[in-house]
C-alpha cells in the first residue's frame, strides 16, 4: 500500500555511481593516476551493486 513512499536504492546507488566517477575524472586532471584507478574500481563496485538490484 504505502510502496511509492519507499526510496529507491538502486536510484541512491546511481547517485553515488556518478558522483565516484566524476571524483575519478577530477582526480585524473589533476595528475593523481593512483587516486583515479582507486575512484574508478569503487565506481565498478557501485556499478555491480546497481545491477544485482535491477535484476532481482
Amino acid at each position: 500500500m504505502f510502496a511509492w513512499f519507499r526510496r529507491n536504492p538502486a536510484k541512491r546507488l546511481q547517485k553515488a555511481y556518478e558522483r565516484k566517477l566524476e571524483e575519478a575524472m577530477l582526480a585524473s586532471r589533476n595528475g593523481d593516476m593512483r587516486a583515479n584507478a582507486a575512484l574508478t574500481e569503487e565506481a565498478e563496485a557501485l556499478r555491480v551493486e546497481i545491477e544485482r538490484l535491477k535484476r532481482g
